[in-house]
């Protein structure tokens, strides 16, 4: 199949092309601009409806009521507008709408810069809105990953009837590349018996709503949405892994940062380092398995991230105190480049942390 050479931003916008998405609902922020350019672009062509909002907060309730009428939505943003939106991803969790949101991590806090960054890990899989919800969070680490997870996203949205997120930064978003577009897709089916678009068309009269004033319905609804969040950790997980059964050291990084620990990597080998890596593909569900494939002889872990400690957290319950660990990052836009990463690994012992 015949590759062509895409803008990341680009890329996301084909693909929701390619997934057949109904709407989009956005507003400009940088360094995520080119995907509602793109789809205001290319969604009336496909007869498909693109509103640019007033402001993410108006955007994320018009996901909110497309959704919630059965339709296949998406919207988009970077750090601060993601902040915004975050009342209205609980509102989704809260009522079980389907949806896909991609964030664009750029350096923080508050407005911050435009430069890439990973600092907004906690926002995405901590949850900045209200209750006990989750949404799944996929890192790919290049364009073509991010296409093909951003059009299964949409199946996995429908799956669970919750938001996914597809979380990349500025670099990703940015860089070129060849990507395949052409990889044949079929949409799943999908029972849509939520959809309210009227008793002329469904015959019944349906709600849709995250307010429950009785308490114990309310935690009855909570323990249902829990254990939809057990059945995808269960069969979500997507995790990247080498050599870490044989490994001195594991590197554990994702998103850009794995890129440059793999060229790190290449050089440690050649000065005789053994060096394993682990690249969770979904932050949450989190691979928290995989941790107990590392060589039980391994001298440490080492976390790397574009910000000063966030997945670090995930990777210390899922070390349950086995190895030491290690932590090395950069943050406000900084981009570590491979040679740090080779002399954290050499320096081990200076940036233990645990």
């Amino acid at each position: 199949m015949a590759k062509q050479f895409l803008k990341g931003n680009e890329a996301i916008a084909l693909a929701a092309i390619k997934a057949d998405i109904d709407a989009f609902f956005g507003y400009p922020i940088t360094p995520q601009n080119e995907v509602p350019e793109y789809l205001s672009t290319l969604l009336p062509q496909h007869n498909k409806v693109f509103v640019q909002a007033e402001s993410e907060v108006a955007a994320i309730n018009m996901v909110y009521g497309a959704a919630g009428c059965g339709k296949r939505v998406m919207t988009s943003s970077s750090s601060v507008g993601i902040a915004l939106k975050q009342e209205g991803i609980s509102y989704l969790s809260g009522a079980e709408l389907p949806c896909v949101i991609v964030s664009v991590m750029r350096g923080g806090p508050g407005l911050g810069g435009i430069q890439p960054s990973q600092a907004d890990y906690y926002q995405a899989v901590k949850g900045g809105g209200n209750g006990d919800y989750q949404t799944i969070v996929y890192a790919p680490s290049n364009i073509q990953e991010t296409v093909d997870l951003l059009v299964n996203g949409f199946d996995v949205a429908e799956k669970y009837r919750n938001p996914v997120m597809i979380l990349i930064d500025g670099l990703i978003a940015q860089m070129i590349e060849a990507v395949d577009m052409d990889k044949p897709y079929k949409r799943p089916p999908f029972k849509n018996d939520f959809e309210t678009i009227g008793t002329k068309y469904h015959g019944d009269r349906r709600v849709v709503n995250s307010l429950l004033l009785n308490p114990s319905l309310l935690e009855e609804h909570n323990l249902h949405l829990q254990k939809k969040y057990e059945i995808a950790k269960k069969e979500e997980v997507l995790v990247d892994y080498k050599d870490i059964e044989k490994a001195d050291y594991v590197i554990v990084c994702y998103g850009t940062v794995s890129r440059i620990a793999k060229s790190a990597i290449k050089e440690l080998t050649e000065l005789g380092y053994l060096v394993g890596l682990i690249r969770p593909i979904t932050l949450w569900p989190f691979p928290t398995e995989i941790f107990s494939k590392i060589n039980p002889n391994a001298k440490g872990i080492l976390v790397t991230e574009l910000s000063l400690g966030q997945m670090l957290d995930d990777v210390l319950i899922a070390n349950k105190n086995r190895f030491k660990v290690a932590f090395y990052g950069r943050t406000g836009g900084m981009v570590m480049n491979p040679e740090e990463i080779r002399d954290a690994i050499i320096n081990f012992d200076k940036w233990v942390i645990k």
